[in-house]
């Protein structure tokens, strides 16, 4: 049995790291004197505070590591939650580099130029459209999901651009109500999707030339012309991604081509 203090000593935790890993119930004691109340640890509290200390060296949080230590009943099992945080870091990785473009918008003076857009709107009669259609609820970036079965289902068979149409007249980070859509030459017969004409609508449109990121000012475009004409919208409203990535390849971002359609009612 080890003292604390020479416990401390042969697994590099501080006197202070242990009592707060008893406290957490992490680590506790295999012995605790009723008079003194020292703690007294053994060779298995001894292993325990290797994989701890282990564990604590890649950046697991004290609630991944009481999860492992409760699962982890099994050495081979490790490699497992070794794989699984791999992929935590791996998105916070990709998030941040997200994030780091997105500021690089706001650094370069020729991006921030790029900003200033001039959208030039229009109020169109929209013909009606032979689509096969995924209804789903999801997040804005669920698209890639279900594009590739649109595709596959409609082979040879698809007239245009892929067409998104939003149901909600609010932005919403979960939960939207889409449905996304594929111009076809015919009535499409899948099971996956559905066959459907998209209604003739009467719209306001714009074209926005770059990033999806920066859709929004395509929208704020199309909602000050509208309440400046007395415009009452209504949904859905529609995005035709008449340039955009590819299946495998995103491409210049740059210069995507995206034509937003806002269907209205006459007053």
């Amino acid at each position: 049995m080890y003292k604390i203090s020479d416990f401390s000593k042969i697994t590099s935790l501080s006197v202070k790291a242990l009592r707060y890993y008893d406290e957490e119930q992490i680590l506790m004691p295999s012995y605790r004197d009723k008079d003194t109340a020292y703690r007294y640890y053994n060779e298995e509290d001894f292993q325990k505070a290797q994989l701890i200390v282990l564990l604590r060296s890649l950046d697991f949080s004290i609630s991944e590591i009481k999860d492992v230590l409760e699962n982890c009943s099994d050495p081979f099992d490790l490699p497992c939650y070794l794989e699984e945080k791999k992929k935590m870091i791996e998105g916070r990785i990709f998030k941040e580099k997200e994030l780091i473009k997105k500021l690089n918008l706001y650094i370069k003076p020729k991006d921030m130029e790029d900003i200033i857009m001039n959208y030039q709107i229009e109020k169109k009669e929209i013909a009606p459209v032979l689509v096969a259609a995924i209804r789903y609820k999801g997040k804005y970036n669920d698209v890639g999901k279900y594009i590739g079965t649109l595709y596959k289902a409609v082979k040879g068979d698809a007239a245009g651009a892929p067409i998104q149409c939003y149901y909600d007249a609010e932005y919403l980070e979960e939960g939207a109500d889409m449905e996304l859509c594929l111009p076809t030459k015919k009535l499409i017969s899948h099971p996956d999707v559905t066959a459907k004409k998209l209604p003739a609508v009467k719209a306001i449109c714009t074209t926005h030339v770059g990033s999806y990121e920066k859709l929004n000012l395509a929208y704020k475009a199309l909602v000050d012309y509208a309440n400046e004409h007395h415009i009452n919208c209504t949904t859905p409203s529609r995005e035709i991604y008449v340039k955009g990535p590819g299946m495998i390849f995103k491409g210049n971002e740059d210069s995507y081509i995206t034509e937003i359609i806002i269907p209205y009612e006459e007053v």
